[in-house]
């Protein structure tokens, strides 16, 4: 009797029987072989909130947003001070803008796009999202590339050149895998595999479906990644501005980092030493011995601290809140930072120099002379400057 040929699995095959076995149980995915149609908003939702953010930071915030706002027409509908103060915390804020316009473009339309042309018209959205929502919402076929499928593919193949050189051959890979069957289940399933055995370091090879299939002598060597230039470092001063145990805080404007979010007044962030510039009102202001540290895409910001208490309530633009409502106020990690060394509390973790203070909750006090003691005067109308620094605009799943 002739010997039948042994039968080999096409590394799709193979990766969506390991996915059918393996996949990650996450609140907005449907498992592999459910009845459920998977929601388009809540992938959509999910594919916003994963770009440079990993799972497990990004699950309770889908779970807040969700809870309140559980359709795509009740977020269009939602106040934007009020989204963008549950996004605290999240980071990358114009993705918060983008999600509101975005939610009001779909809820105009009737519907979420299904395709992935359509879906690029979107504000927020750009090749990966478009893909990622396209295949796992709509089930259309499409190359999705996210930070964990670029380290597969790139191991699988051995593909040596440096990212971001290499993402056109990646993508091309990626492309000629995907099946035509399920291939919201293949990308997702090429994501787990990343993100729990294809890690960055010590990378489970044994128990990997497409370990028959991958030519990387040394997995861990992918991919290559072309050397980092270093951030260059800006400096600039947040003001705590204090009038009977309330604090003020501003909106930022719209465009720009941290655009819309509440925050504490800062000046100008530039190269050159800080002053008193952008100060909001005149004030005896001093210069705490802390200063907060915060690192954005392309820049590191160091920040002094400049704090006054005012007897009469200066005629400022803001919202006056108690010091014991900052913590739920909704301010970005920069501005919470600024509030912890300024109050004492978290103040290792807040602040960048100086020692911290004896107790917790303990208020720093200003020096009976010293540098902080300026004559603002000359300072108090000077306009306050915005800085521009652009978003990396990259969307991927980085550490998920």
């Amino acid at each position: 009797m002739p010997v039948q040929p042994h039968s080999v699995q096409t590394p799709a095959a193979a990766l969506l029987d390991w996915y059918d076995r393996n996949a990650r149980v996450l609140p907005w995915r449907i498992a592999p072989g459910s009845p459920e149609h998977p929601d388009a908003y809540r992938i959509w939702l999910s594919e916003i909130m994963l770009q440079q953010t990993t799972v497990a930071a990004v699950i309770p915030y889908f779970e807040r947003f969700t809870t309140r706002w559980p359709t795509v027409a009740a977020l269009a509908a939602a106040d934007d001070a009020e989204v963008m103060a549950v996004w605290a915390g999240l980071g990358y804020y114009a993705r918060a803008r983008n999600l509101l316009a975005a939610a009001r473009a779909v809820t105009a339309l009737g519907a979420f796009p299904a395709t992935e042309e359509h879906l690029r018209a979107l504000p927020g959205i750009g090749p990966y999202t478009a893909a990622a929502i396209a295949s796992i919402a709509f089930n259309e076929r499409a190359a999705v590339v996210d930070g964990n499928i670029e380290r597969v593919i790139t191991r699988l193949f051995a593909i040596a050149t440096p990212l971001p050189h290499a993402k056109a051959a990646i993508r091309g890979k990626v492309d000629a895998l995907t099946p035509p069957d399920r291939p919201g289940d293949f990308a997702q399933g090429m994501m787990d595999l990343g993100a729990t055995i294809c890690t960055p370091r010590n990378p489970a090879c044994g128990a990997c479906p497409l370990q028959p299939n991958c030519t990387a002598g040394n997995p861990e060597a992918y991919p290559v990644k072309a050397p980092k230039a270093a951030r260059p470092l800006k400096r600039g001063t947040v003001f705590w501005l204090e009038h009977g145990g309330q604090v003020l805080l501003v909106t930022r404007p719209a465009k720009g980092l941290l655009g819309g979010m509440l925050a504490l007044p800062t000046g100008p962030w530039t190269e050159s030493e800080p002053d008193l510039t952008g100060a909001p009102a005149t004030a005896e202001w001093h210069i705490t011995p802390k200063a907060v540290r915060h690192g954005f895409t392309h820049f590191e910001l160091v920040l002094d601290l400049a704090v006054a208490q005012v007897t009469k309530r200066p005629a400022v633009e803001g919202n006056w809140t108690p010091v014991a409502d900052l913590p739920g106020a909704g301010l970005p990690t920069l501005f919470r930072r600024a509030v912890e060394a300024a109050t004492g509390t978290k103040s290792s973790r807040a602040s960048g120099r100086g020692e911290p203070p004896t107790s917790t909750g303990a208020r720093w006090h200003p020096p009976a002379s010293g540098r902080g003691q300026r004559d603002f005067s000359a300072l108090c109308h000077s306009e306050r400057s915005q800085n521009h620094a652009c978003h990396d605009t990259r969307q991927s799943h980085g550490g998920q």
